[in-house]
């Protein structure tokens, strides 16, 4: 280590235009609003144009980030793009948006981590700058769900929304930046998360497009108790690492899967809700986007101002989870 400082110099987000709403949900599936904002608290969530897909809404993000950086395209050595649902297997998202934003210096590549992977990306971010490997990377959260929700499954057709953010990662004033990252995985719970059909386990036939294998499955029940019992523990822990107290926290920037997981982990922090950034109702589960989007909105609302600490968590399919402390 050299003693770089690495924190965030620019935000962006981008979200389609049409939304879904609970409403809607309501003549596709069994459900009703009631229903659904009571046990997830969501109320619409956004959905890709037919055209679009998750490299269009990355560059929208980016585009935003990289103004917001003061940092061209040109001088970006890496892009990393946090996903699971890319435009295709190969070539990865991340080299798509490299040849969108003409940012011809930089290296590219996609990363597998499913809600936590932007986690995932901040800490590869960091240690790549933290060591001089290089000096700016832009990393993107990018996602486009409807393309994987199964809208027959009343469990899990309400809940995912498609969007995008972004950040460019780089050199900040000492005492600013990246304080501590807490990532982890229990493969063990692999299987209560997925889609199965389109690897080399199950390849694309007409038989496991037929039987439904290319769209999210899921234990709701099971997951709900990993989330929140992982969500606060994973905080609890990065906060540790930087030797801060959960009464330092100005802000919590926390995976919007889930009202009732979100206002678990303010229980066990200590804190009150106005301390959380809270964008799920808008928005659903954007999986890799969530946290980034959420973060960009913090941002342009004014709710982070220079030196406030934030906490980012997350969990996600892997089963996987991440946390971050900086100091903005």
């Amino acid at each position: 280590m050299n003693g770089i400082s690495v924190g965030i110099l620019g935000t962006g987000k981008y979200v389609p235009e049409r939304r879904l709403t609970n409403q809607d949900l309501e003549k596709m599936v069994e459900t009703n609003d009631e229903w659904i904002v009571t046990r997830t608290g969501m109320k619409e969530r956004r959905i890709a144009a037919p055209e679009q897909a998750t490299s269009d809404l990355a560059y929208e993000a980016s585009i935003q980030a990289l103004k917001a950086a003061g940092v061209t395209a040109e001088e970006l050595d890496l892009i990393i793009v946090a996903t699971i649902t890319p435009d295709m297997f190969f070539p990865s998202t991340a080299c798509i948006l490299q040849e969108k934003l003409g940012a011809k210096n930089a290296a590219a590549f996609d990363l597998s981590a499913a809600c936590s992977g932007f986690i995932y990306g901040l800490a590869n971010a960091n240690g790549f700058i933290a060591t001089g490997v290089y000096k700016k990377i832009l990393v993107v959260g990018a996602e486009t769900l409807s393309r994987i929700t199964d809208y027959t499954d009343r469990n899990t057709a309400i809940l995912f929304g498609d969007g995008a953010g972004a950040v460019v990662v780089g050199e900040v004033p000492q005492g600013r930046g990246f304080k501590s990252f807490k990532l982890g995985a229990d493969g063990a719970g692999g299987d209560l998360l997925r889609i199965c059909g389109g690897g080399s386990r199950l390849p694309s036939t007409e038989q496991t497009v037929g039987e439904r294998k290319h769209f999210i499955e899921m234990n709701g029940r099971d997951v709900f108790k990993f989330a929140v019992r992982i969500m606060g523990s994973a905080a609890e822990e990065a906060l540790a690492t930087a030797g801060y107290e959960k009464s330092d926290i100005d802000l919590l920037i926390p995976h919007q899967a889930n009202i009732r997981i979100i206002q678990s982990a303010l229980e066990r922090l200590e804190l009150s809700a106005d301390k959380a950034m809270i964008n799920l109702d808008k928005y659903g589960n954007m999986s890799a986007a969530s946290i980034p989007l959420a973060l960009a909105e913090a941002v342009e609302q004014g709710r982070v101002k220079e030196g406030d600490k934030l906490v980012l968590v997350g969990f996600g399919g892997g089963l996987t989870w991440g946390a971050s402390v900086l100091v903005w």
